[in-house]
């Protein structure tokens, strides 16, 4: 009887067009922390810090707290990552599309990367759209007051120019969050002949909705740690395990290694 490693693998071994969602459970592996596990971000503050509201109110406290928790410039992409970006080199992986805001994926060598929740490696003024590097937020937080609000345009209101981590927020919307947002990735993920989730409870809204765009008969596998919504449906396949071991080994099958699954 074959497991359900092998079956997965057979599975991605025919496929040609792969999108992969993948969650905070692919950087865990790299030393960034999740958010929702029993040692993940808010456990040290509540969902309400990284909300626009408290950015809007609390500026300095917000940058405090993103800078420390979810910034992580020194990461570095681990066998998931890498493995994401060969099959995208063989293609057979189309698009990824992450929650993640850490940009390992590109780091990887991934190209066709949707950044869902947007990007902490720049930050932009609400107003003018002036565009800052993470780095330049941090210089200015050295050697400024208001390093928050923007230098290159004028408002009535100070607030309406404060520079933004381009990141969404609770109570945000991203890029990706409009009406041809939604609707490039919805095609996307109508395309794929297999829906490849890693790393992801899958109970956040909307990102949460996304598998249920599969055509009929397009299998799904998940490779998580914990439960997800999607477990018990017809046509998904499961793997409890470490997301760099197992992609570690489907891809030394691929790859025609033998003996891979023995262990």
């Amino acid at each position: 009887m074959e497991s359900d490693l092998e079956i997965c693998t057979n599975l991605i071994g025919k496929a040609k067009n792969i999108v992969v969602l993948t969650g905070a459970g692919i950087s865990t592996e790299s030393g960034i922390k999740d958010f929702r596990s029993k040692t993940g971000v808010y456990q040290i503050a509540p969902e309400y810090i990284l909300s626009l509201v408290y950015f809007y109110q609390h500026p300095v406290e917000f940058y405090q707290f993103a800078l420390e928790h979810l910034y992580h410039p020194d990461a570095i992409p681990n066998k998931g990552h890498e493995i994401l970006a060969k099959w995208e080199d063989q293609g057979k992986v189309q698009h990824i599309i992450t929650q993640n805001i850490d940009g390992l994926h590109q780091k990887g060598g991934s190209k066709n990367v949707i950044e869902f929740h947007g990007t902490m490696k720049t930050a932009s003024c609400l107003h003018c759209g002036k565009i800052y590097s993470t780095e330049e937020m941090v210089s200015r937080i050295q050697t400024m007051e208001d390093f928050y609000v923007c230098s290159y345009c004028n408002t009535k209101r100070e607030r309406d120019r404060y520079i933004k981590p381009e990141v969404v927020l609770f109570g945000d919307t991203g890029e990706w969050f409009s009406f041809e947002g939604f609707n490039t990735i919805i095609q996307l993920i109508d395309q794929a002949d297999c829906i490849l989730v890693m790393g992801t409870s899958l109970k956040v809204t909307p990102f949460s909705t996304f598998p249920q765009y599969r055509r009929q008969g397009v299998p799904l596998i998940i490779i998580n740690i914990g439960d997800t919504p999607y477990d018990h449906e017809t046509g998904v396949y499961i793997i409890n395990d470490s997301i760099g071991e197992s992609l570690t080994k489907i891809d030394r099958k691929l790859s025609g290694s033998v003996d891979v699954f023995e262990h």
